[in-house]
C-alpha cells in the first residue's frame, strides 16, 4: 500500500505544479487596457510611456516593449542660410524601448506597469537630397518629427512570444492619448 502512495503523492505534486505553471492566463483588468501617452509632436524628438493593468499573470519577469516610428519633415537651407519648405519626408524607426518587470513585483497574478519612455529622434540635418531640397548643395535643417506608428509587446517568462502585441498607428500622425483595444 505504501508504495503506491508514495508515487501518487509524487504525481499529484508534478500535476499541481503543472496546472499553477499553464494555469496563467493574462488579460488587462476592466478599464486597465493600454494606454500610451506621447509628448514632443512637431519637435526633433517624441517621448512615448504606455500604462496598463493586467491580471491573470504567472510568476515571471513581465517585459513589455514599445516601438515606435515615423518621418520627419525638414526645411532647406542654403549656402546662404534662406529657408524654404524640404519636399520628402524623411523615415525615422522604428526605435524600440523594452521595460522589463521583474516577477517579484506580480502579486496575486496582478500588475500595473509604466513603461521607460520610448523615444524617436531625428537627426538636427540631412542632406538635401535626403530632404528634397531644390539643390543637393542645400541642407535640410529644423526637423518636424511626426509619430505614426507605436507597437505593444507583452511577454512573460518564461515564454518568449508575446500574449499580446498590437499596433496602432495613423499615417497623419499621432499625438496626445492613444487608446490600444484589449485584444488584437
Amino acid at each position: 500500500m505504501r508504495r503506491i502512495i508514495v508515487p501518487l503523492i509524487a504525481l499529484l505534486v508534478v500535476g499541481l505544479t503543472t496546472t499553477a505553471a499553464f494555469g496563467a492566463s493574462p488579460h488587462f483588468k476592466h478599464g486597465g487596457t493600454p494606454v500610451c501617452t506621447i509628448s514632443g509632436s512637431g519637435t526633433n524628438s517624441t517621448s512615448t510611456t504606455c500604462t496598463a493593468s493586467l491580471t491573470g499573470l504567472g510568476g515571471g519577469d513581465v517585459t513589455i516593449s514599445v516601438t515606435v516610428s515615423g518621418s520627419a519633415l525638414y526645411q532647406c537651407r542654403n549656402n546662404g542660410g534662406n529657408l524654404s519648405p524640404g519636399q520628402n519626408r524623411v523615415l525615422e524607426g522604428p526605435s524600440t524601448t523594452p521595460t522589463t518587470i521583474p516577477g517579484s513585483a506580480v502579486k496575486n497574478g496582478n500588475l500595473t506597469f509604466t513603461t521607460d519612455p520610448a523615444t524617436l529622434s531625428a537627426p538636427s540635418t540631412v542632406s538635401g537630397s535626403t530632404a528634397g531640397c531644390p539643390s543637393a548643395n542645400w541642407t535640410g535643417v529644423n526637423p518636424s518629427l511626426t509619430l505614426t506608428s507605436i507597437e505593444l509587446a507583452i511577454t512573460q517568462a518564461p515564454s518568449t512570444t508575446p500574449f499580446y502585441d498590437c499596433t496602432v498607428s495613423d499615417p497623419n500622425g499621432l499625438s496626445g492619448t492613444v487608446s490600444f483595444p484589449a485584444s488584437c
